[in-house]
């Protein structure tokens, strides 16, 4: 290898490695919107409600708390098809009309245990709509959830940059250490 192409590696890498945290650390709730929203303001409510239902609050943060439903919503629009789209507009559109049907209310103004009764019927209905938009919201809110800020530094001690460089050793701790 030459060396001048050695050394336009090396400089590429270290220049990507310097410039990582400084792109990660600017990301924010406006640089996650979606880029084409597909979504009403009063269904990005009512995808917010049901993603609450599946992740409430507890003693930790529930999906709405995190805003587990802009993930959602942006994963929707940004990485699956049109037909997968339109899919979860009727989904939203099913759970409310169920919840009008069966409650006489609105998914929002219904209470926990009717929410969940609506997603049940919703999850193992034959209607293969009702169940793969279930499916889909309940797996991107899991992923949400899990990929989300809290729960990577809260729970799992994450790291954006693991390991640390410790250059305050004293040299006799370094040369037992290489001695064992």
């Amino acid at each position: 290898m030459k060396r001048r192409v050695a050394l336009k590696n090396m400089a590429l890498a270290f220049g990507s490695l310097v410039a990582l945290p400084a792109w990660a650390n600017n990301w924010n709730e406006t640089s996650i919107l979606a880029v084409k929203p597909y979504l009403s303001p009063e269904q990005e409510a009512l995808l917010a409600e049901i993603t609450e239902t599946i992740l409430p609050a507890t003693d930790t943060p529930g999906a709405k708390d995190l805003k587990i439903f802009t993930f959602v919503h942006k994963m929707i629009a940004d990485c699956y098809e049109p037909e997968v789209q339109e899919n979860v507009v009727e989904g939203l559109a099913t759970a409310e009309q169920l919840a009008k049907q069966t409650y006489a209310k609105t998914f929002a103004t219904s209470n926990t245990k009717q929410r969940e009764e609506i997603l049940t019927t919703m999850e193992i209905s034959i209607d293969p709509n009702w169940s793969s938009f279930y499916k889909l919201v309940k797996d991107l809110t899991l992923q949400g959830y899990l990929t989300s800020e809290y729960y990577l530094t809260k729970h799992t001690n994450y790291k954006m940059i693991p390991g640390h460089f410790y250059g305050c050793v004293p040299a006799s701790t370094s040369q037992a250490q290489l001695q064992k």
